[in-house]
């Protein structure tokens, strides 16, 4: 049994979506962050970042998405969500979860708040973010038109989950992800699968649909 504690099209966002396409019992547990419900020590006992997602792994908390995607394709060998231990993909698939945990999410947090970390600097921030993001989707367009149809292959995982997270953010950027063409041919490929449809029922968005 899991229990997440998420937020709706945050960053719980591709935890939330995994479980539903495991299709494993889980239980939900929203955090109100506009009324600083991440801050409470309790939820902070649990995940001292104060952000979601936290996840209630066999009772113990669990953070960072990218982790726990990791974790759910470990757990569940039979869902082929990762390439396995000692296979040929398993390098290149670890490359890009890490380069999308390492580079483009922290990327992102500069898109959304350029003044919390680059104080007067915040519209060059913002642009040197951009121009980071939008690199990251043009080596990842050329990667998935050469392995597709999904990122991978013809196996759906953590990895297309985890894009489509990034990819979803870019929504109202100048150039989204669907403005490259392998992209886009994976968003809608994904946003096709019952899963999409009940994370949207589930949390309430709207956007991007």
């Amino acid at each position: 049994m899991y229990t997440l504690y998420y937020s709706p099209g945050t960053a719980s966002f591709p935890v939330h979506l995994a479980l539903l396409e495991l299709g494993v019992p889980h239980e939900l547990k929203r955090v109100h962050l506009d009324a600083g419900e991440q801050n409470t020590p309790a939820y902070l006992a649990m995940n001292p970042n104060a952000v979601v997602p936290t996840m209630l792994v066999d009772g113990k908390p669990v953070y960072e998405a990218a982790a726990l995607l990791l974790l759910l394709a470990e757990r569940h060998p039979e869902a082929r969500f990762a390439p396995a231990p000692g296979s040929a993909d398993r390098g290149v698939f670890l490359q890009w979860m890490l380069h999308l945990a390492n580079v483009v999410q922290p990327a992102f947090r500069i898109w959304f708040s350029p003044p919390k970390y680059a104080g007067e600097g915040a519209a060059f921030a913002k642009d040197l973010a951009r121009q980071q993001i939008e690199a990251a989707f043009q080596r990842f367009d050329t990667f998935v038109a050469a392995h597709g149809p999904y990122a991978l292959g013809a196996d759906f995982g953590v990895l297309d989950i985890y894009a489509m997270m990034v990819m979803r953010w870019s929504r109202n950027m100048p150039k989204p992800a669907t403005s490259w063409p392998a992209l886009a041919a994976l968003v809608a490929r994904i946003k096709a699968r019952p899963a999409w449809a009940k994370l949207y029922e589930i949390e309430g968005l709207t956007e991007w649909a």
